[in-house]
Order: structure tokens, then sequence, then C-alpha cells
């Protein structure tokens, strides 16, 4: 499927002049220059085959409801046949002069067919062939899309099974707030990627309801199945109005958010791998693989591949803001800006894509400073919260222990000292309820363990976390 959504052929070229099937209407041809301006064969090939699905199935239908014959469909299905196998052996001529993908196929069927050819076009409309070819292109792209989130899924958990028990600094304003479980932290991305996966299934459902039979706005007067092809070609069902289906891009602007949410996760993530892997965190090291290095710095070695994921979610999402720009002031139904659809979304496809393979690959080649990480935690006073928490528990409000706390840290840090490292005559200048038992409170794997609740960073409740994951990739 990842073959059948990625671009085939060769770059289209132009040919000797050729009758357009909408010439009849005027009385000189098309310029070069507008026909180089309008076409859009040079990127819409990758709908090839969907396109090819699309008219077998609507033959098939004509055939059901006799506006074709036997000997036609079976001319059609062998000329569809024999195109496909051309598109897939890089050797079917594309022609700029014939504008699209579907007047390509279109007039290379009717070479190899002859009248049968000029007969499949009966009752349907390029404005909503191409509305199909688009949903069948990207329905085929979020279940690929889909599948590749599982993988990095899986990648992650991998990688947070290994580390339940290495304790990190959390942050907040990037400044050290509590210690987590490194485990947990790499849980909070599978997170963000389960709410993509779930996104990515609620808008399948919208993409995919055929617009076929709509014919160029108002339907069709012939009696056509539309059922039939909608479960032929295995959508959920028939777009209920015709000037809707053939003008409504609501679905591609939809996948596209939900791609913009996907990079937005990525480039997060790839934000705090850079950020983790200069010496001033030193807390991890990607592969050489997923590395280049510098010019003229010996020394350097680069995180290329985050900071080109990080800077690709913008692209994505200046696509997400073309496509709703594209659509704000089209009137119904169709019109030609809507060609413009096209490149921003197949576009958005290969990037995500793109981004999220390199991306599953790129995990298991994280290596962790264990070490590094429990230092970077010891600093900032991680445990205040944990200090604040024991004198509630002591029974003081929380607000006169926040207090309390507060002082504390302020001697440390005239003291440039830890918590934990106070005696106890010290801590209990801030607090008279402070009694020995406060250094269990102040440890790192103490404040991890305390946190033993659903969502927590606890050690445990974080394998608790994998294991219900992985029950729900499977």
């Amino acid at each position: 499927m990842s073959a059948q959504i990625k671009s085939s052929g060769a770059p289209a070229q132009s040919s000797a002049p050729a009758n357009k099937p909408w010439s009849g209407r005027f009385n000189e041809p098309v310029s070069d220059l507008v026909k180089r301006f309008t076409a859009s064969v040079g990127f819409d090939q990758r709908l090839a085959e969907f396109d090819i699905d699309g008219s077998i199935a609507h033959a098939r239908m004509l055939r059901a409801v006799e506006i074709i014959s036997t000997e036609d469909l079976a001319s059609i299905e062998r000329g569809l046949s024999e195109i496909r196998s051309e598109i897939r052996a890089g050797t079917f001529n594309w022609s700029l002069d014939l504008e699209d993908v579907h007047l390509n196929i279109e007039r290379r069927l009717t070479d190899l067919v002859g009248d049968a050819g000029k007969r499949l076009h009966t009752a349907r409309s390029r404005n909503d062939q191409v509305a199909t070819d688009i949903r069948l292109y990207l329905r085929a792209a979020i279940d690929y899309i889909s599948d590749q989130i599982r993988a990095l899924q899986t990648a992650l958990l991998d990688l947070a099974d290994k580390h339940t028990d290495t304790v990190m600094p959390g942050f907040t304003h990037l400044q050290v707030a509590q210690p987590v479980s490194f485990g947990h932290h790499l849980m909070a991305y599978y997170e963000m990627l389960a709410r993509d996966a779930s996104r990515y299934a609620d808008c399948r459902k919208r993409v995919n309801r055929l617009p076929l039979g709509a014919a160029a706005l108002a339907g069709t007067s012939y009696p056509i199945d539309r059922q039939m092809v909608a479960k032929a070609l295995e959508f959920d069902g028939v777009c209920e109005n015709s000037l809707d289906a053939v003008s409504d891009r609501d679905f591609a602007i939809e996948f596209c958010a939900c791609a913009a949410l996907t990079m937005t996760h990525l480039s997060r993530f790839c934000e705090e791998l850079i950020l983790w892997m200069s010496p001033r965190f030193a807390f991890i090291d990607i592969a050489d693989r997923f590395c280049t290095g510098s010019s003229i710095m010996p020394q350097k070695k680069n995180p290329d591949v985050a900071e080109l994921i990080r800077g690709k979610t913008g692209r994505v999402n200046g696509h997400l803001v073309a496509l709703l720009t594209l659509m704000k002031g089209q009137p119904l139904a169709y019109n030609k800006d809507n060609q413009e659809d096209k490149e921003p979304l197949f576009d958005t496809i290969d990037t995500v894509s793109t981004s999220l393979a390199v991306f599953t690959e790129m995990v298991p080649g994280i290596s962790v400073d264990k070490d590094a990480m429990r230092a970077a935690a010891a600093q900032g006073f991680a445990t205040a919260t944990d200090l604040a928490d024991y004198l509630v528990r002591k029974g003081l409000p929380f607000r006169e222990a926040h207090e309390a706390v507060a002082q504390a840290v302020r001697f440390c840090e005239v003291r440039k000292c830890d918590l934990a490292e106070l005696n106890l005559q010290e801590l209990q200048q801030f607090s008279p309820l402070i009694s020995d038992d406060v250094y269990a409170s102040l440890t790192l794997d103490g404040a991890l363990t305390a946190r033993s609740h659903i969502g927590g960073t606890a050690p445990a409740r974080v394998k608790s976390a994998i294991a219900k994951a992985r029950k729900a990739l499977k």
C-alpha cells in the first residue's frame, strides 16, 4: 500500500496537440502556457490506480443497470488491467496535453479498446471522479499512517520498558520541577500518538463516503446504482447531496489537521531529544546513523533527523492553512481552485509518513545516560513538593507547608546544598513537625515510588501502563 500512495510513473511530457473531450465548444486551441498552468498530471499521477479501481466499479455498475453491454464491460476491464500494468512498469506515456490522470487513462483506454472506452464516462463527471479518487487515495494513506503510528508506539514502549526505574528531572517552564521515571516520560508521547490514531480513525469515517454518482453537480438522469459502487469500493455509504459531494474538501482539511497534530507531537519530542543530546544535558545519545557532522568543526555530532522533523512540522502546518484558505471563498459547486488541494494534501501525507518512518527507526538508537539523568534530577530541589506533602501528612495545612519548604529552599540556596543534605536539626527550624522519617520523602526513588496512582510516575504504575498499552496495540 505504501507504493500505491506514493507518486508513480514518469513525469508528464507534452505530446502532439490532441483534441480534448470538451474542445467542441471552443474555436481555438488552448495555449501552451495555459496547458502548463492548468495541467495537474505532473502531480496527480499518484491517483492512477485508485482511478482505475473507481472506473472498474463504475463500469460494472453500468453493466448491472444495463447502460453498457457485457462486451463493453469485458473490454473496459481488459483495457484498464493493461493500463495498470503499464503504470506499474513505468511504461505508461503521460501526456501534458491530456491535462490530468483521468483523461490520460481514458485516452489510453480508448486507444486500446475503442468505443467501449468512450462509454466508460457515461453517468459520471471528472468532478465526482476526482473526488472519489482522492477519497480512495486518502483512505489508503490513513490506513498506512495508522500502521506507522502503531509501529512508533511499539518502539516507544520497548524503550520505556527498559527505563521504568530510570530517574530524570521532570520540567515545567524548562526548570527542574519533580523527579519522574524516564519510562513515564516516554509514555506521555505514547498517549499523544494514541490520540493521533484515534483522530485518524475518526477522520477516516468521513473520508469513506462515495461521491461518484453526483456527476458534475446535480446527479445524473441515468438509472445508476450508487450503493453498488459504494459496496464494491468498500465505502461506508454515499455522499447524500450531489452539490456537496463534488465540492467538499472537508475530509482533506480534517486529515491535514490530524497530520499537523501528529507532526506537532513529533516536533515536541524532537525538541527534547535535541536538548537532551546537548552536553549541557547529556541525558542521551542518538546513534550515529541518524546524525551528521560539520564541514568545519570535526568534533560535531548534529541531531539532523530530529531537527528536520521539527522543521517539517511548519511545512505541514502551512498546508493546513493553505487548504483552509483555498476553500474559504468558493461558491458551490466545483471550482478549478480545487485542483490546488492535491499538492498540499500529497505533501502532507509524504511528510508525515516519512517522519514517522525515520522516527520509528531512530527510537531504538537512543541510548540513555542514567547517571546524568539522576544527577540532574538531584538539582533544583526536585523533592521540595515531597517535603511539603510530608508536612501535610503530619497535619500542617498545605499553604503553611508550602511556605515552610520555600524558606528551607532559600536556606539551601545560600548554603549551596540540597534539602536532603540538611541535618534533622536544620530541617526542624522550618517546622517542628519534621522528624527523622523525613529523609524517605527527600530521596529521588522515594519521590517516584510515592506517586503510585493511575497516571503516576511510580515504576510499578509505569510498568502497568506499558502492559496496558501493549494489550491495546494487539
